[in-house]
Protein backbone atom coordinates (compact mmCIF):
# COMPACT_ATOMS: atom_id res chain seq x y z
CA UNK A 1 0.00 0.00 0.00
CA UNK A 2 2.99 2.58 0.32
CA UNK A 3 3.63 2.02 -2.99
CA UNK A 4 0.16 2.61 -3.90
CA UNK A 5 -1.25 5.49 -1.72
CA UNK A 6 1.49 8.16 -4.03
CA UNK A 7 0.41 6.75 -6.95
CA UNK A 8 -3.44 7.28 -6.08
CA UNK A 9 -2.50 10.70 -5.05
CA UNK A 10 -1.04 11.20 -7.97
CA UNK A 11 -3.73 9.84 -10.50
CA UNK A 12 -6.29 11.83 -8.63
CA UNK A 13 -4.29 15.24 -10.54
CA UNK A 14 -4.71 13.35 -13.76
CA UNK A 15 -8.50 14.31 -14.75
CA UNK A 16 -7.16 18.16 -14.80
CA UNK A 17 -4.77 16.95 -17.66
CA UNK A 18 -6.69 13.83 -19.18
CA UNK A 19 -10.21 13.89 -20.71
CA UNK A 20 -12.70 11.48 -19.74
CA UNK A 21 -11.57 8.50 -21.21
CA UNK A 22 -7.88 9.08 -19.94
CA UNK A 23 -6.64 10.66 -23.21
CA UNK A 24 -4.88 14.17 -22.82
CA UNK A 25 -6.94 16.69 -22.95
CA UNK A 26 -5.90 18.90 -26.19
CA UNK A 27 -4.02 22.35 -25.92
CA UNK A 28 -3.59 25.14 -28.40
CA UNK A 29 0.02 24.90 -28.69
CA UNK A 30 0.51 21.23 -28.45
CA UNK A 31 -2.43 20.17 -30.37
CA UNK A 32 -4.41 23.21 -32.66
CA UNK A 33 -1.39 25.18 -33.79
CA UNK A 34 -0.50 22.42 -36.15
CA UNK A 35 -3.63 21.66 -37.45
CA UNK A 36 -4.27 25.46 -38.09
CA UNK A 37 -0.85 25.74 -39.48
CA UNK A 38 -0.87 23.11 -42.45
CA UNK A 39 -5.14 23.51 -42.88
CA UNK A 40 -6.01 27.50 -42.29
CA UNK A 41 -3.48 29.82 -41.95
CA UNK A 42 -3.02 30.03 -45.62
CA UNK A 43 -5.80 31.55 -45.85
CA UNK A 44 -6.24 33.16 -41.95
CA UNK A 45 -3.49 35.73 -41.87
CA UNK A 46 -2.88 39.50 -42.56
CA UNK A 47 -3.90 39.93 -46.65
CA UNK A 48 -5.36 36.59 -47.24
CA UNK A 49 -8.65 35.62 -48.46
CA UNK A 50 -9.64 34.31 -44.60
CA UNK A 51 -11.82 36.87 -42.71
CA UNK A 52 -9.87 36.94 -39.29
CA UNK A 53 -6.22 35.88 -38.78
CA UNK A 54 -5.34 32.85 -36.89
CA UNK A 55 -1.61 32.74 -36.38
CA UNK A 56 -1.45 32.80 -32.47
CA UNK A 57 -3.62 31.56 -29.66
CA UNK A 58 -4.77 35.13 -29.02
CA UNK A 59 -6.10 35.64 -32.16
CA UNK A 60 -7.97 32.55 -32.45
CA UNK A 61 -9.50 31.85 -28.89
CA UNK A 62 -12.11 34.06 -29.53
CA UNK A 63 -13.00 31.95 -32.59
CA UNK A 64 -13.08 29.07 -30.85
CA UNK A 65 -16.40 27.96 -30.57
CA UNK A 66 -17.20 29.31 -34.67
CA UNK A 67 -14.18 27.35 -35.21
CA UNK A 68 -15.35 24.19 -33.65
CA UNK A 69 -18.64 24.38 -35.36
CA UNK A 70 -17.49 25.30 -38.83
CA UNK A 71 -15.05 22.21 -38.54
CA UNK A 72 -17.89 19.85 -37.06
CA UNK A 73 -20.26 20.82 -39.86
CA UNK A 74 -17.18 20.42 -42.50
CA UNK A 75 -18.13 23.64 -43.76
CA UNK A 76 -13.92 24.63 -42.83
CA UNK A 77 -11.77 23.98 -44.62
CA UNK A 78 -13.66 24.62 -47.90
CA UNK A 79 -12.98 20.99 -49.70
CA UNK A 80 -16.65 19.69 -51.75
CA UNK A 81 -15.67 16.95 -53.99
CA UNK A 82 -17.33 13.68 -53.05
CA UNK A 83 -14.87 11.75 -51.73
CA UNK A 84 -16.23 8.54 -53.25
CA UNK A 85 -14.54 9.51 -56.64
CA UNK A 86 -11.03 10.10 -57.18
CA UNK A 87 -8.29 10.94 -55.13
CA UNK A 88 -6.95 14.62 -54.78
CA UNK A 89 -3.41 15.61 -53.96
CA UNK A 90 -4.84 19.39 -52.49
CA UNK A 91 -7.62 17.66 -50.81
CA UNK A 92 -8.66 20.26 -47.35
CA UNK A 93 -11.23 18.35 -45.59
CA UNK A 94 -9.82 17.53 -42.01
CA UNK A 95 -9.38 13.65 -41.00
CA UNK A 96 -12.48 12.80 -38.47
CA UNK A 97 -9.70 12.97 -35.86
CA UNK A 98 -8.60 15.99 -36.27
CA UNK A 99 -12.03 17.38 -36.12
CA UNK A 100 -12.43 15.46 -32.72
CA UNK A 101 -9.64 16.66 -31.83
CA UNK A 102 -11.08 20.22 -32.11
CA UNK A 103 -14.13 20.05 -30.67
CA UNK A 104 -12.76 18.46 -27.61
CA UNK A 105 -10.29 21.24 -27.26
CA UNK A 106 -13.13 23.55 -27.50
CA UNK A 107 -15.52 21.46 -25.06
CA UNK A 108 -12.35 21.81 -22.28
CA UNK A 109 -12.51 25.51 -22.62
CA UNK A 110 -9.61 25.93 -25.24
CA UNK A 111 -6.81 25.83 -22.54
CA UNK A 112 -3.45 27.20 -24.31
CA UNK A 113 -1.31 24.83 -22.68
CA UNK A 114 2.75 24.68 -22.51
CA UNK A 115 4.41 27.12 -24.60
CA UNK A 116 7.03 24.72 -25.09
CA UNK A 117 5.39 22.60 -26.93
CA UNK A 118 3.99 25.39 -29.56
CA UNK A 119 5.41 24.26 -33.25
CA UNK A 120 7.46 26.58 -35.00
CA UNK A 121 5.36 29.52 -36.92
CA UNK A 122 5.16 28.72 -40.51
CA UNK A 123 6.89 31.75 -42.59
CA UNK A 124 4.85 32.79 -45.01
CA UNK A 125 6.24 34.97 -47.82
CA UNK A 126 4.39 38.64 -47.34
CA UNK A 127 1.99 39.31 -49.90
CA UNK A 128 3.13 36.35 -51.87
CA UNK A 129 1.82 32.17 -51.89
CA UNK A 130 4.22 31.12 -54.69
CA UNK A 131 7.25 32.36 -52.37
CA UNK A 132 9.38 35.92 -54.26
CA UNK A 133 8.33 35.90 -57.40
CA UNK A 134 10.88 36.86 -60.84
CA UNK A 135 8.67 39.14 -61.91
CA UNK A 136 5.42 40.91 -60.97
CA UNK A 137 3.00 42.62 -63.19
CA UNK A 138 1.15 45.07 -62.11
CA UNK A 139 -1.69 47.49 -63.31
CA UNK A 140 -0.14 50.22 -64.90
CA UNK A 141 -2.66 52.75 -62.71
CA UNK A 142 -5.23 52.59 -60.45
CA UNK A 143 -9.12 51.64 -60.96
CA UNK A 144 -12.11 53.52 -59.06
CA UNK A 145 -14.78 51.27 -58.42
CA UNK A 146 -18.17 53.30 -57.81
CA UNK A 147 -20.13 52.51 -54.99
CA UNK A 148 -23.25 51.06 -56.89
CA UNK A 149 -23.84 50.28 -60.47
CA UNK A 150 -22.97 47.37 -62.83
CA UNK A 151 -19.32 47.72 -63.84
CA UNK A 152 -18.60 45.90 -67.54
CA UNK A 153 -15.80 43.62 -67.55
CA UNK A 154 -12.31 45.63 -68.05
CA UNK A 155 -9.49 45.29 -70.19
CA UNK A 156 -5.99 45.59 -69.36
CA UNK A 157 -3.10 45.76 -71.58
CA UNK A 158 0.19 44.34 -69.76
CA UNK A 159 3.10 44.98 -72.66
CA UNK A 160 6.08 42.34 -72.28
CA UNK A 161 8.54 43.16 -74.92
CA UNK A 162 9.96 39.20 -74.72
CA UNK A 163 12.78 38.93 -77.02
CA UNK A 164 12.26 34.88 -76.38
CA UNK A 165 9.78 32.21 -75.08
CA UNK A 166 9.43 32.43 -71.51
CA UNK A 167 8.17 29.23 -69.26
CA UNK A 168 6.31 30.19 -66.04
CA UNK A 169 6.13 27.41 -63.58
CA UNK A 170 4.58 29.37 -60.86
CA UNK A 171 1.72 32.61 -61.09
CA UNK A 172 -0.41 34.36 -58.60
CA UNK A 173 -2.90 36.56 -58.83
CA UNK A 174 -2.95 39.47 -56.01
CA UNK A 175 -6.20 41.19 -55.88
CA UNK A 176 -5.72 44.89 -54.81
CA UNK A 177 -9.30 44.87 -53.22
CA UNK A 178 -10.88 41.81 -52.43
CA UNK A 179 -14.19 43.38 -51.41
CA UNK A 180 -14.77 44.50 -55.44
CA UNK A 181 -12.67 41.82 -57.15
CA UNK A 182 -15.15 39.57 -58.54
CA UNK A 183 -12.63 37.33 -60.52
CA UNK A 184 -9.21 38.26 -62.74
CA UNK A 185 -7.95 35.87 -65.50
CA UNK A 186 -4.38 36.93 -67.25
CA UNK A 187 -4.77 35.98 -70.69
CA UNK A 188 -1.48 35.43 -72.76
CA UNK A 189 -1.97 37.21 -76.26
CA UNK A 190 0.49 35.85 -78.85
CA UNK A 191 1.83 38.26 -81.95
CA UNK A 192 -0.49 38.75 -84.34
CA UNK A 193 -3.89 38.00 -82.82
CA UNK A 194 -6.93 40.05 -83.17
CA UNK A 195 -8.35 39.74 -79.90
CA UNK A 196 -8.59 43.11 -78.55
CA UNK A 197 -7.13 44.96 -80.81
CA UNK A 198 -8.55 48.03 -80.00
CA UNK A 199 -6.69 48.23 -76.55
CA UNK A 200 -4.23 50.46 -75.59
CA UNK A 201 -1.08 50.27 -72.69
CA UNK A 202 -2.31 52.09 -69.04
CA UNK A 203 -5.92 52.48 -70.44
CA UNK A 204 -9.06 50.11 -68.98
CA UNK A 205 -10.96 48.74 -71.83
CA UNK A 206 -14.09 47.73 -72.72
CA UNK A 207 -14.76 45.96 -76.21
CA UNK A 208 -17.17 48.42 -78.34
CA UNK A 209 -18.84 44.80 -79.21
CA UNK A 210 -19.27 41.10 -78.14
CA UNK A 211 -17.51 38.90 -81.15
CA UNK A 212 -14.21 40.05 -79.88
CA UNK A 213 -15.30 36.61 -77.77
CA UNK A 214 -14.81 34.99 -81.33
CA UNK A 215 -11.40 36.34 -81.87
CA UNK A 216 -10.62 34.73 -78.30
CA UNK A 217 -9.62 31.51 -79.58
CA UNK A 218 -5.42 31.96 -79.77
CA UNK A 219 -5.15 33.70 -76.48
CA UNK A 220 -4.14 31.43 -73.22
CA UNK A 221 -5.24 31.22 -69.99
CA UNK A 222 -1.50 32.18 -67.98
CA UNK A 223 -3.46 32.20 -64.03
CA UNK A 224 -6.82 33.22 -62.37
CA UNK A 225 -7.88 34.57 -59.08
CA UNK A 226 -11.54 33.88 -57.58
CA UNK A 227 -12.49 33.31 -54.02
CA UNK A 228 -11.13 30.21 -52.52
CA UNK A 229 -9.07 29.73 -56.05
CA UNK A 230 -5.67 28.78 -55.24
CA UNK A 231 -2.21 30.33 -57.16
CA UNK A 232 -0.78 27.81 -59.95
CA UNK A 233 1.53 26.27 -58.97
CA UNK A 234 3.45 23.50 -61.11
CA UNK A 235 6.04 20.56 -60.01
CA UNK A 236 9.51 20.99 -61.93
CA UNK A 237 9.34 19.91 -65.84
CA UNK A 238 6.05 21.67 -66.65
CA UNK A 239 5.27 25.44 -67.21
CA UNK A 240 3.11 27.52 -69.01
CA UNK A 241 4.26 29.27 -72.11
CA UNK A 242 4.59 32.75 -72.64
CA UNK A 243 5.39 33.03 -76.80
CA UNK A 244 8.21 35.67 -77.23
CA UNK A 245 6.78 38.53 -78.47
CA UNK A 246 3.48 38.08 -76.52
CA UNK A 247 1.49 40.62 -74.16
CA UNK A 248 -0.61 40.19 -71.10
CA UNK A 249 -4.05 41.38 -70.88
CA UNK A 250 -5.75 41.26 -67.58
CA UNK A 251 -9.62 40.73 -67.50
CA UNK A 252 -10.96 42.45 -64.72
CA UNK A 253 -14.34 41.78 -63.31
CA UNK A 254 -15.71 43.92 -60.29
CA UNK A 255 -18.68 44.43 -58.49
CA UNK A 256 -20.02 47.28 -56.11
CA UNK A 257 -20.44 46.56 -52.50
CA UNK A 258 -22.04 50.38 -51.36
CA UNK A 259 -19.01 51.59 -50.77
CA UNK A 260 -16.33 53.32 -53.43
CA UNK A 261 -13.10 51.80 -53.69
CA UNK A 262 -9.79 52.06 -55.65
CA UNK A 263 -8.17 48.92 -57.58
CA UNK A 264 -4.57 48.05 -58.44
CA UNK A 265 -4.52 44.49 -58.79
CA UNK A 266 -1.05 42.29 -59.86
CA UNK A 267 0.32 39.02 -60.94
CA UNK A 268 3.64 37.36 -59.76
CA UNK A 269 5.39 34.66 -61.82
CA UNK A 270 8.41 32.04 -60.68
CA UNK A 271 10.38 31.02 -63.79
CA UNK A 272 11.03 27.56 -64.26
CA UNK A 273 14.69 26.83 -63.16
CA UNK A 274 14.71 23.36 -64.46
CA UNK A 275 14.59 21.93 -67.92
CA UNK A 276 10.67 22.05 -69.41
CA UNK A 277 9.74 18.66 -71.37
CA UNK A 278 5.96 19.18 -70.89
CA UNK A 279 3.70 22.14 -71.54
CA UNK A 280 0.44 23.02 -69.35
CA UNK A 281 -2.60 24.15 -70.97
CA UNK A 282 -6.16 25.51 -69.70
CA UNK A 283 -9.01 24.15 -71.36
CA UNK A 284 -12.56 23.73 -70.60
CA UNK A 285 -15.87 22.31 -71.58
CA UNK A 286 -18.66 24.67 -71.53
CA UNK A 287 -22.62 25.77 -72.67
CA UNK A 288 -23.56 29.10 -73.41
CA UNK A 289 -26.87 28.02 -74.80
CA UNK A 290 -29.45 27.51 -71.49
CA UNK A 291 -32.48 29.53 -70.44
CA UNK A 292 -32.97 28.18 -66.70
CA UNK A 293 -36.70 28.79 -66.07
CA UNK A 294 -38.38 30.87 -63.27
CA UNK A 295 -38.44 29.07 -60.15
CA UNK A 296 -36.62 26.22 -61.56
CA UNK A 297 -34.68 23.75 -58.59
CA UNK A 298 -32.68 21.59 -60.15
CA UNK A 299 -32.41 22.64 -63.59
CA UNK A 300 -29.65 20.26 -65.71
CA UNK A 301 -27.49 21.68 -68.24
CA UNK A 302 -24.85 19.52 -70.26
CA UNK A 303 -20.81 20.61 -71.61
CA UNK A 304 -18.50 17.99 -73.67
CA UNK A 305 -14.86 17.98 -74.90
CA UNK A 306 -14.02 16.10 -77.41
CA UNK A 307 -9.41 15.32 -77.56
CA UNK A 308 -8.18 15.16 -80.51
CA UNK A 309 -5.16 13.72 -79.36
CA UNK A 310 -3.74 11.52 -76.72
CA UNK A 311 -3.00 13.69 -73.19
CA UNK A 312 -3.04 13.64 -68.95
CA UNK A 313 -5.50 15.71 -67.30
CA UNK A 314 -4.09 17.46 -64.45
CA UNK A 315 -6.62 19.45 -62.62
CA UNK A 316 -10.14 20.42 -62.88
CA UNK A 317 -12.20 23.55 -62.16
CA UNK A 318 -16.16 23.91 -62.27
CA UNK A 319 -17.25 27.32 -62.56
CA UNK A 320 -20.84 28.26 -62.16
CA UNK A 321 -22.38 31.35 -60.63
CA UNK A 322 -24.89 32.33 -57.66
CA UNK A 323 -27.13 29.69 -59.03
CA UNK A 324 -24.77 27.03 -59.00
CA UNK A 325 -25.96 23.88 -57.32
CA UNK A 326 -23.69 21.01 -58.43
CA UNK A 327 -21.41 19.43 -60.98
CA UNK A 328 -19.71 15.98 -62.37
CA UNK A 329 -16.88 15.28 -64.65
CA UNK A 330 -17.03 12.27 -66.45
CA UNK A 331 -14.71 10.95 -69.07
CA UNK A 332 -16.18 8.47 -71.88
CA UNK A 333 -13.08 6.44 -72.67
CA UNK A 334 -13.06 5.26 -76.53
CA UNK A 335 -13.23 1.32 -75.29
CA UNK A 336 -16.87 2.39 -74.02
CA UNK A 337 -15.72 2.73 -70.58
CA UNK A 338 -16.83 5.50 -68.09
CA UNK A 339 -15.21 6.97 -64.91
CA UNK A 340 -16.26 9.47 -63.05
CA UNK A 341 -13.22 12.36 -62.58
CA UNK A 342 -14.91 14.88 -59.69
CA UNK A 343 -18.07 14.74 -58.23
CA UNK A 344 -18.99 18.18 -56.35
CA UNK A 345 -22.46 17.92 -55.10
CA UNK A 346 -22.29 21.25 -53.17
CA UNK A 347 -21.19 23.73 -55.47
CA UNK A 348 -20.08 26.97 -53.59
CA UNK A 349 -19.74 30.00 -56.01
CA UNK A 350 -18.00 32.11 -52.79
CA UNK A 351 -15.12 28.83 -52.84
CA UNK A 352 -14.05 28.10 -56.55
CA UNK A 353 -11.27 25.44 -55.99
CA UNK A 354 -9.60 24.00 -58.01
CA UNK A 355 -8.93 20.40 -57.97
CA UNK A 356 -5.79 18.35 -58.60
CA UNK A 357 -5.85 14.42 -58.74
CA UNK A 358 -3.27 12.65 -57.25
CA UNK A 359 -2.00 11.09 -60.08
CA UNK A 360 -2.68 12.22 -63.77
CA UNK A 361 -5.56 10.70 -65.36
CA UNK A 362 -4.42 9.37 -69.08
CA UNK A 363 -7.02 10.67 -71.93
CA UNK A 364 -6.74 8.41 -74.96
CA UNK A 365 -7.49 10.29 -78.37
CA UNK A 366 -11.07 10.05 -78.67
CA UNK A 367 -11.91 10.55 -74.93
CA UNK A 368 -15.23 12.70 -74.54
CA UNK A 369 -14.98 14.70 -71.51
CA UNK A 370 -18.65 14.87 -70.53
CA UNK A 371 -19.74 18.11 -67.96
CA UNK A 372 -23.14 18.06 -66.07
CA UNK A 373 -24.29 20.80 -64.02
CA UNK A 374 -27.61 21.68 -61.69
CA UNK A 375 -28.59 24.61 -61.06
CA UNK A 376 -30.81 26.40 -58.37
CA UNK A 377 -33.13 29.29 -59.81
CA UNK A 378 -35.56 28.61 -56.69
CA UNK A 379 -36.60 30.92 -53.81
CA UNK A 380 -35.11 27.96 -51.60
CA UNK A 381 -31.88 29.60 -52.82
CA UNK A 382 -30.32 31.77 -50.33
CA UNK A 383 -28.22 33.19 -52.91
CA UNK A 384 -30.15 33.46 -55.70
CA UNK A 385 -30.81 36.91 -56.86
CA UNK A 386 -34.03 36.00 -57.88
CA UNK A 387 -36.11 33.15 -58.83
CA UNK A 388 -38.56 35.47 -61.12
CA UNK A 389 -36.04 35.58 -63.39
CA UNK A 390 -35.11 33.31 -66.48
CA UNK A 391 -31.46 33.11 -66.52
CA UNK A 392 -29.14 32.92 -69.83
CA UNK A 393 -25.09 33.19 -70.08
CA UNK A 394 -23.62 36.40 -69.04
CA UNK A 395 -20.75 37.93 -67.62
CA UNK A 396 -22.13 39.46 -64.45
CA UNK A 397 -22.74 37.16 -61.33
CA UNK A 398 -26.67 37.37 -61.17
CA UNK A 399 -26.19 35.49 -64.87
CA UNK A 400 -25.00 32.40 -64.92
CA UNK A 401 -22.20 30.63 -66.66
CA UNK A 402 -20.95 26.72 -67.05
CA UNK A 403 -17.69 26.00 -67.20
CA UNK A 404 -15.90 22.94 -66.51
CA UNK A 405 -12.06 23.97 -66.85
CA UNK A 406 -9.58 21.64 -67.18
CA UNK A 407 -5.41 21.70 -67.61
CA UNK A 408 -3.43 19.41 -69.67
CA UNK A 409 -0.36 18.42 -69.88
CA UNK A 410 1.20 18.08 -73.29
CA UNK A 411 4.52 17.72 -74.57
CA UNK A 412 6.62 20.87 -75.09
CA UNK A 413 6.88 21.03 -78.62
CA UNK A 414 3.13 19.71 -79.37
CA UNK A 415 0.87 22.57 -80.77
CA UNK A 416 -2.12 22.59 -78.54
CA UNK A 417 -4.72 22.63 -81.55
CA UNK A 418 -4.31 19.33 -82.06
CA UNK A 419 -5.93 18.34 -79.02
CA UNK A 420 -9.26 19.76 -80.90
CA UNK A 421 -11.13 17.89 -83.19
CA UNK A 422 -11.69 19.55 -86.14
CA UNK A 423 -15.26 20.93 -86.52
CA UNK A 424 -15.83 19.23 -90.18
CA UNK A 425 -14.50 15.46 -88.97
CA UNK A 426 -16.38 15.48 -85.67
CA UNK A 427 -19.34 16.39 -87.72
CA UNK A 428 -18.68 13.71 -90.60
CA UNK A 429 -18.14 11.41 -87.46
CA UNK A 430 -21.92 12.05 -86.08
CA UNK A 431 -23.21 11.54 -89.21
CA UNK A 432 -21.70 8.57 -89.85
CA UNK A 433 -22.51 7.45 -86.29
CA UNK A 434 -26.02 8.39 -86.50
CA UNK A 435 -26.40 6.76 -90.27
CA UNK A 436 -25.16 3.09 -88.67
CA UNK A 437 -27.83 3.43 -85.24
CA UNK A 438 -30.73 4.09 -88.63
Amino acid sequence: MRVLIPVLVISGLIPAAYGAEGTLTPTYNRDIAPILQQNCQGCHRPGEAGPMSLLTYQQVRPYAAAIKEAVALRKMPPWFADPHYGRFSNDRSLPQAEIDTIVSWVKAGAPEGDPSDAPKPKEFVDGWNIGKPDLVLEMPGTFSVPATGTIEYQYVLIPLNFTEDTWVQMAEVRPGDRTVVHHVIAWIRPPGSKWMEGIKPAVAFVPPNKPEEDKKHDADFLVGYAPGMPPGILPDGRAKLIKAGSDIIFEMHYTTNGKPAVDRSKIGLRLAKAPVTERVVTMAALNRDFDIPPGAPDYRVDSDFEFGADTKIVNLMPHMHLRGKDFEYTAHYPTGETQTLLKVPNYSFSWQLVYYPASDIVIPKGTDLHCTAHFDNSANNPANPDPSKEVKWGEQSWDEMMIGFFDVAIPKDMDPSKLYVEKKKKTETAAASKKQAL
